[in-house]
């Protein structure tokens, strides 16, 4: 038999607990919308959650594995073909710099909205896909990872440059 192709799909909630998102990605729904796309394997960061996913698809062909915590994700966000994350900054912007395709994935349940506008106004500039637990799956139908733009970091010299001028400080 050929040896395919490995194309993961990585979901991280951080450290919070989001079980609507594991709960979504564990769907029959999502899982075949992901064998669609191409995915092999799927590995899920469940954080603090209490929702233990199905180690097994509806779909042999998808591989699936998850757990709770790791010291650092770095080499599961590394080796990944799409990310699917909850809306922290540190994961949306360490996801971009890695130049990876990336879902975002807003829990609705925070008490503030400052996650959601961050992911929103991400997806309007088209560096990411935004979604809710219940839209995943649609999401991951439709999305086109050609239409994604690539993420450039702003450059903080020239802020840098005016603060220290403000302050006094020697300016380079």
């Amino acid at each position: 038999m050929a040896d395919r192709e490995q194309r993961t799909v990585f979901v991280t909630v951080g450290t919070t607990c989001f079980d609507s998102l594991v709960m979504a990605v564990d769907s029959p729904e999502v899982k075949k919308a992901l064998l669609k796309k191409g995915y092999t394997d799927l590995l899920i960061q469940m954080g603090r959650g209490r929702y233990v996913p199905s180690k097994v698809s509806g779909d042999a062909t998808l591989q699936v594995d998850h757990f709770m915590f790791s010291p650092s994700i770095a080499d599961n966000m590394r080796t990944a073909s799409l990310i699917i994350s909850h809306a922290g900054s540190g994961s949306i912007f360490e996801t971009l710099r890695l130049g990876k395709p990336l879902i975002v994935v807003v829990n609705k349940d925070l008490m503030d909205n400052h996650q959601s506008e961050l992911a929103e106004e991400l997806a309007e500039r088209k560096h990411l896909f935004c979604a809710h637990p219940q839209t995943l799956g649609e999401t991951i139908r439709a999305m086109d990872l050609g239409a994604l733009v690539p993420y450039v970091p702003g450059d903080a010299k020239p802020v840098v440059t005016l603060i220290n001028k403000f302050l006094g400080f020697p300016v380079d």
